[in-house]
């Protein structure tokens, strides 16, 4: 199938929090509500909010997939790669010629997210697995795209997985972000893609930091309403 996108130029203001964004969004993807299908995989862990609501509308089970940006050094807050899990490293080889970050920096960089990643996954899930992607379709969902390091990583480790569909929904994002990720997914679906994009907190009045104790509440309240449920066969 075609990737697709669905832009909104219409949204100047800000969304209140992540989880008035995740009922947004859970609008754009009324479509798959009902589907015995389907998974919804909450990046933490400023995506968790929004993949709640996004879970709790359309009745579907929801789990996070964990994924760690490789920051610039000096500048940890700009993408130069990011992993996920099952493996996945992403790296954005274009800034890391043009900055000429040693590849020794580099590995010292992704094995301190490595560490981070499985200290979440276990901290999330209390040994849990990760809920069955195998034939399921599965909506990816983040609090906003910026370069798409993070979620393209996400994308390319959800395959492993083999599910039946992957699909990419953020409330906002910048304009080449989500096309670049409507080339690699089944769906794209960015609710706002803003002109003047900057940044993703820009886009929300409150965009505070989403703590582990947070991401684990919003989990069992969830899966206290919605079981898990079997894979399809």
């Amino acid at each position: 199938m075609t990737p697709s996108h669905r832009p909104d130029h219409t949204s100047p203001l800000p969304f209140a929090d992540r989880h008035e964004a995740g009922v947004e969004l859970a609008s754009r993807l009324a479509e798959y509500k009902g589907r015995e299908d389907l998974v919804i995989l909450g990046l933490p862990r400023g995506g968790v909010p929004v993949a709640f609501e996004v879970a709790r509308i359309l009745e579907a089970p929801l789990d996070v997939f964990v994924v760690r940006k490789l920051g610039m050094p000096g500048d940890p807050e700009f993408a130069i790669g990011a992993i996920a899990s099952g493996g996945v490293r992403i790296l954005r080889e274009d800034v890391i010629r043009a900055q000429q970050i040693p590849r020794a920096v580099i590995e010292a960089i992704a094995q301190q997210e490595m560490a981070e990643l499985a200290r979440r996954e276990l901290d999330y899930r209390q040994g849990r697995p990760l809920t069955p992607l195998r034939g399921r379709a599965v909506i990816l969902v983040d609090d906003g795209l910026a370069t798409g390091s993070s979620m393209r990583a996400a994308v390319e480790a959800v395959r492993l997985y083999d599910p039946a569909r992957v699909v990419v929904a953020v409330p906002v994002g910048a304009p080449p972000a989500c096309e670049e990720l409507a080339a690699l997914t089944d769906e794209t679906i960015c609710a706002r893609m803003p002109e003047s994009f900057s940044a993703v907190g820009r886009w929300y009045r409150d965009f505070s930091q989403t703590t582990d104790a947070e991401v684990r509440t919003l989990l069992a309240e969830h899966a206290a309403r919605v079981p898990p449920g079997n894979p399809p066969r």
